[in-house]
């Protein structure tokens, strides 16, 4: 019979292991959580999610570094997350679109706290509540030992948080279920120590707090909360709080705004006849389409709610019309994908209220206004076909931009027509039409075409504004206090400088991968959470060839790395884009995640060999948080530029890199 020390210490390390994954799992899901509500409910946030990923990145390097110096600290992570939600609850804010630097679509008004108190607060208690969760999961680091053990549960943990978050943005639950969710991880954890009853509160708290944001006609897409409100003739649509669509019939549309029949006015009294609509949303573009005459639409819309909320209240069942084919999808991938030919194509106020993901300055629509993604359109018009876009455009030199955009891709000048008020209200068209007005610069200075490397319409030129350096100046200051407050001397990290550097350079190498899968596959949320998935298969394999292999040659690895970079810095995503979709999806494959994998075979190689697995974690993660900031300089050099700054900072790495002799002698001792 095997002793009872034997049962108690195979217990132990199972119970190690399964906190870990668990910890690491509740990590990864408040973190996408905490990006997702937070922006929903502090605007400003749906533009910058970014804010809150840096704020995450920041509390797990000091949450690891806390577990080697200080007592266990997770109890209190649930009352700390109710803190965060109960204030931004009470004190929401929207965002003033004041400044024409760069532009944000909607009307915001300023309410709750002042902006530039909010936001410093939301990133504190951000921070916070990731350093008492990540707390959890370092101090699993500790009592699993083998580092890369660890660090596969840890990845293995992660996965497990996106698929349940990636579950619950594809029924369209609401968040009270996202929060239930948490506290059953949370209950998990705290249940094996028989914490106070502070918790449990916390949690009955936290519960209640986003239950009280149910209401009549509130709902949730993948991409936003949504608000309706009206009656059987008009239905308002707000997304995150900000106006964004109205529900009405044709008719009403004709009689109160007929600048929405502008595109089909151009026809010159020809039938519209097949009509591709981008930016469908609730169904009044593609009604309208119908009552011109079109005899098929296809209607693009890239949020599902949207669509279904279309199907429900548009007066004329325009998406009930056998005439309609509807296309749940992002626009540009459309594009991409179709063999169609369109005698009119409409790109209809397809403006996003909220990014891509965390990792980048990319908006949902950014890739359809590039001056490929024009030249693409244009490929799929029928002869005398008609390219037609309209929208709120606010400024001057928007108008100027997209106009220039359209000369540019058909070669000559488009229609623009009307005004409201000093918001300019344009359509932009081409093809055999006659203008009422045609653009002309009039000597101002027009912005160039954005392009697919760096697609940024509403930056009027290539910049880094002033507000993104105030608050990452801001960030970084509080970042440096936090870690060595918690830390100590910085010295105590010079060891893992290394590790750093990898941090810094893997965010970009990760970022690239997303806006570039973004390009390839569309802006959708489940290609970005397919994206991130892959990522972390990635690391696994790399994890497991590491394990297996503890002796590949650091030469062979940063060998294959910079190979890697070098060919997916050669093949440009339009040479991706010729090739169909089924070859299309191995070659990115293989080019977005070839550096990747070496990325972590070096990674884990090293990582293997730490005196302090907690410590070499939270270096890594910091860099994290610094490759994040410098994530903004795309706006200035566009993305493919990552790649050369990622190769550069991992030769740093290898530079850096202590001897294998002298890791193994640290490990010993």
């Amino acid at each position: 019979m095997e002793p009872l020390g034997g049962h108690q210490a195979e217990r132990a390390v199972r119970d190690a292991r399964f906190r870990l994954l668990v910890s690491s799992a509740l990590l990864l899901f408040v973190e996408l959580f905490l990006i997702r509500w937070l922006g929903s409910n502090v605007v400003y946030l749906s533009y910058f999610s970014n804010f809150v990923l840096l704020g995450s990145f920041l509390g797990i390097g000091v949450g690891f570094l806390w577990a080697d110096r200080g007592r266990a600290v997770f109890v209190a992570a649930p009352l700390a997350l109710e803190v965060l939600v109960v204030f931004v609850r009470v004190f929401r804010v929207e965002v003033d679109r004041k400044g024409s630097q760069v532009l944000y679509f909607g009307d915001f008004t300023t309410t709750g706290l002042p902006i530039w108190l909010t936001l410093p607060i939301v990133f504190v208690v951000t921070a916070i509540v990731m350093a008492l969760i990540s707390d959890e999961v370092a101090r699993g680091f500790k009592r699993v030992e083998e580092p890369l053990r660890a660090y596969r549960l840890n990845i293995v943990g992660s996965l497990l948080g996106i698929g349940v978050f990636s579950v619950l943005a594809f029924l369209s639950l609401p968040p009270v279920v996202w929060g239930a969710a948490a506290a059953a991880g949370f209950l998990a954890l705290l249940s094996v120590r028989r914490s106070s009853i502070v918790p449990v509160i916390a949690l009955a708290g936290l519960l209640l707090a986003l239950a009280s944001e149910a209401a009549p006609g509130v709902s949730w897409s993948p991409y936003y909360k949504i608000a309706v409100a009206g009656d059987a003739r008009v239905h308002s649509v707000a997304v995150n709080g900000i106006p964004h669509q109205q529900i009405t019939s044709a008719a009403y549309r004709r009689a109160k705004e007929p600048l929405y029949y502008a595109p089909y006015q151009r026809l010159g009294g020809r039938a519209p006849g097949k009509v591709l609509i981008v930016g469908a949303g609730t169904g009044t573009d593609v009604a309208i389409a119908l009552a011109e005459g079109a005899t098929h639409v296809d209607a693009v819309e890239i949020d599902p709610r949207l669509y279904r909320l279309g199907r429900e209240l548009q007066p004329d069942h325009a998406y009930q019309d056998p005439r309609v084919s509807v296309h749940v999808t992002d626009g540009r991938a459309f594009l991409e994908r179709t063999n169609s030919r369109y005698d009119l194509i409409l790109f209809a106020l397809p403006d996003s209220l909220t990014l891509v993901s965390a990792q980048s300055s990319l908006r949902l629509e950014s890739y359809l206004f590039t001056l490929e993604a024009m030249r693409t359109a244009r490929a799929h018009l029928t002869r005398g076909g008609v390219f037609a876009m309209y929208n709120y455009y606010r400024e001057q030199w928007l108008v100027d931009r997209y106009a220039q955009t359209l000369l540019e891709a058909y070669g000559r000048a488009p229609c623009v027509d009307g005004d409201s008020g000093n918001a300019k209200f344009a359509v932009l068209s081409d093809g055999g039409v006659t203008c009422a007005a045609v653009w002309s610069p009039g000597g101002r200075p027009v912005p160039a075409p954005a392009r697919d490397d760096h697609p940024f319409p509403y930056l009027r030129v290539p910049s880094i504004p002033g507000f993104y350096l105030v608050a990452l100046a801001l960030m970084l200051g509080v970042a440096l206090v936090s870690v060595r407050a918690v830390g100590g001397p910085f010295r105590r990290l010079v060891g893992y400088t290394d590790l750093f550097l990898m941090g810094v350079a893997f965010l970009l190498l990760e970022t690239r991968g997303v806006v570039e899968s973004a390009l390839l596959f569309g802006t959708t949320w489940v290609v970005n959470a397919l994206v991130f998935a892959g990522i972390l298969v990635v690391v696994l394999a790399a994890i497991e060839i590491a394990q297996r292999f503890p002796r590949l040659p650091t030469e062979l690895l940063y060998g294959g790395l910079f190979a890697s970079l070098a060919i997916a810095a050669t093949v440009s995503p339009s040479a991706l884009l010729q090739l169909p979709i089924e070859l299309r999806v191995p070659a990115a494959v293989g080019l977005e995640f070839g550096a990747v994998f070496f990325a972590n075979l070096i990674f884990a190689d090293r990582f293997r060999q730490t005196a302090s697995s907690r410590a070499a974690f939270a270096a890594n993660l910091l860099g994290a948080m610094l490759g994040g900031m410098l994530e903004y300089g795309s706006l200035l050099v566009g993305y493919r530029s990552l790649l050369f700054f990622s190769a550069v900072i991992y030769a740093g790495t290898l530079v850096l890199r202590p001897k294998r002799a002298v890791l193994l002698a640290r490990t010993t001792t």
